[in-house]
């Protein structure tokens, strides 16, 4: 199927991309790799009159090291991420989590910014977002501001951008190696159906869970349980509590008690996972 009829503008700066948001309004959608716009607008899911194509805009692209954390920009690809030899050295989750997404034609078009702002319920970035404790930059009409990774992911495709809003940057710390990302996946797609992302230090442990709800989350309630605790009896404790206060999605992938069972089967697996390194 065709997407409807629509009106093309592709800036070259990000100036150019918030007028074009500000005076389209709710008509306009950004387009950045298109992976998931674009089946969108061909099922007739979205039909924006007006897409602003942001592809093209290079400040928003690169990744750099700022003292304790990582910048990404918004424009970066999955395969980048997954590939730079900064990410890998100080924040391996994220390289890892890049890996998994999709196949290689997803990754080497689709963008960390396009995937956050999409929120869908089972991409891999969010929980590696979560359990990171990410800043992510946004800028619209009334100029920059700063989100916490915590406060980002509102519901079902819903996160905290405004409609006049672009995702231009993400930052994320530094981490040592006591990292893990563990999924169990849809096989035709490499969505999560349950993917658990885990950062352990010496203060304790964060965690990120997406695939489960309609959005991502942070287990708060396996990551007090745990503490810096590392016994395997501490480990399967704090992992029951993995769904607590969530309610599962049901689908054709994986029913409400199957998906609470993979979280906490995957949340294990994680933080064994990482407590290893």
């Amino acid at each position: 199927m065709y997407a409807a009829s629509f009106d093309y503008h592709r800036p070259s700066t990000v100036d150019e991309a918030i007028a074009l948001l500000t005076k389209h309004g709710d008509d306009a959608k950004v387009l950045a790799g298109g992976h998931s716009l674009i089946p969108a607008m061909k099922l007739r899911l979205a039909r924006p009159s007006v897409v602003v194509d942001i592809a093209r805009i290079a400040s928003l692209n690169g990744i750099r090291e700022m003292g304790s954390h990582i910048a990404i920009g918004a424009l970066t690809t999955h395969n980048e991420v997954e590939t730079s030899a900064l990410v890998k050295s100080k924040c391996p989750l994220l390289a890892e989590t890049a890996a998994t997404i999709g196949d290689v034609q997803v990754r080497n078009r689709g963008t960390l910014g396009g995937s956050l702002a999409h929120a869908d319920p089972a991409a891999d970035y969010p929980a590696a977002i979560l359990a990171l404790d990410a800043e992510i930059d946004v800028i619209g009409p009334g100029g920059k501001r700063t989100i916490h990774a915590t406060d980002f992911f509102v519901d079902l495709l819903q996160t905290a951008l405004a409609p006049d809003e672009i995702l231009i940057e993400v930052r994320v710390p530094v981490t040592p190696r006591t990292v893990a990302y563990v999924k169990t996946e849809q096989k035709a797609s490499g969505f999560a159906i349950a993917g658990v992302a885990v950062v352990a230090d010496a203060k304790g442990v964060r965690i990120g869970v997406t695939g489960i709800a309609a959005k991502a989350y942070r287990a708060t309630a396996a990551e007090q349980s745990l503490g810096t605790n590392r016994t395997s009896q501490a480990i399967a404790a704090a992992a029951a509590l993995a769904a607590d206060g969530i309610e599962p999605l049901n689908d054709i992938h994986a029913s409400t008690v199957f998906r609470a069972h993979l979280a906490q089967v995957n949340t294990q697996r994680a933080l064994e996972a990482a407590f290893a390194r």
